[in-house]
């Protein structure tokens, strides 16, 4: 029986469906937790798990057991808990029950999926042919940008924001996820 090619905006929902059943697991355990993150912080969590990630893809072997997979799904639920900090700012407490972060969650989500709809239609899928590597090595391209626009204090002179960073970083990802999938 021949295996069924999804399109893929389906493969993205369905890698999204996977990354905030994730979500909400970690929100039943940990409630909104990472609502205490400043943005320097958040930044410096992405950046660890990218790194892991080409660390990985490097060495070709993990001490912990875990793969590339499992960091690509982080990188998405960190960009969009990147995109609420952005839209809410951090506070100092939980301020934020589990319904309203899945509510938010689903709204993010919605807008990286229609983004890479509209990118997926001007680039006609030239994702499919990259290598996985250069999706991490975008996703840590767009950190350094991050981290620069919060050194600068979010002054850029012809730069997008740190919240279409978080998107990119989201689409990749998401194609980081997709592509793995499909080995």
């Amino acid at each position: 029986m021949a295996k069924e090619v999804l399109s893929t905006e389906a493969q993205f929902e369905q890698v999204m469906h996977e990354c905030r059943a994730l979500f909400e697991k970690k929100l039943h355990d940990y409630k909104a937790s990472w609502r205490i993150l400043r943005p320097s912080s958040l930044t410096d969590q992405l950046f660890i798990k990218a790194k892991r990630i080409r660390s990985l893809e490097i060495k070709q072997t993990s001490l912990v057991g875990e793969g590339i997979r499992p960091e690509f799904v982080a990188l998405i639920n960190y960009g969009i808990v990147g995109l609420i900090q952005v839209e809410h700012g951090f506070a100092d407490t939980v301020d934020m029950n589990n319904d309203e972060a899945m509510i938010l969650y689903d709204k993010h989500a919605a807008e990286a999926l229609e983004l890479m709809k509209r990118k997926n239609h001007d680039y006609d899928e030239a994702w499919r042919s990259m290598r996985v590597s250069s999706y991490t090595d975008f996703i840590l391209t767009k950190i350094e940008r991050i981290k620069e626009i919060e050194n600068i204090g979010g002054k850029t002179l012809v730069s997008e924001g740190i919240d279409s960073n978080y998107m990119d970083i989201i689409n990749y990802a998401v194609f980081g996820v997709i592509k793995l999938s499909e080995k």
